[in-house]
């Protein structure tokens, strides 16, 4: 008797569930203002409007570096600042078809650089000019001022990735990029 009272009580839970979802999913009367409508995207002519946003086109190889194990590393930007500083960004690419360990040298050989894990630490820049030699940027607690924690890069795949120096004078309009285990580079400063 009590199985029957039981599947009695779970027929009218189910019933009013089901009635539930169907009220709760039905079709509103006005759409509402506040939800994203998907529309088809707009033919755009050459002029510009001014709320239109530029598009961002791929950024221009300033350099590409081959490096050992299939390893490409892309420089795409230098940058300096007001505050003193160079920042250089690309990307690092896995050009093999396998997935491989981005190699450790790559971070140099500082001890301090060396407790901070896989980094690109162990880049320099050389002023040839100035005879000076540019390491990448410390903070506080020693680590680099760079992309950090390489692994295992995917065949194919690729990671953003930066670095950033003390700026050299303003005279100094070109720099020899260096990095464990890749072929130089220069780079023209603006």
């Amino acid at each position: 008797m009590k199985v029957r009272y039981v599947r009695k009580g779970l027929t009218s839970l189910v019933v009013v569930s089901v009635a539930l979802l169907v009220v709760g999913c039905g079709a509103e009367e006005k759409p509402r203002t506040d939800k994203a409508t998907a529309t088809a995207p707009m033919p755009q002519d050459s002029k510009s409007t001014p709320d239109s946003k530029p598009v961002e086109e791929p950024a221009v190889a300033l350099a590409v570096l081959k490096g050992e194990d299939g390893f490409e590393l892309t420089l795409t930007s230098v940058e300096r600042d007001a505050g003193g500083f160079l920042t250089v960004k690309g990307s690092l690419k896995n050009s093999s078809d396998r997935s491989r360990a981005v190699p450790p040298r790559i971070r140099g050989d500082e001890t301090e650089v060396l407790e901070h894990g896989n980094s690109l630490g162990g880049a320099t820049l050389l002023d040839s000019v100035g005879k000076k030699r540019y390491y990448v940027l410390r903070d506080t607690d020693g680590r680099p001022l760079t992309t950090t924690g390489f692994g295992i890069l995917s065949g194919g795949k690729s990671v953003p990735v930066f670095m950033q120096f003390p700026a050299p004078p303003a005279n100094t309009t070109e720099v020899s990029f260096q990095l464990p285990t890749f072929e130089p580079a220069t780079l023209k400063l603006s």
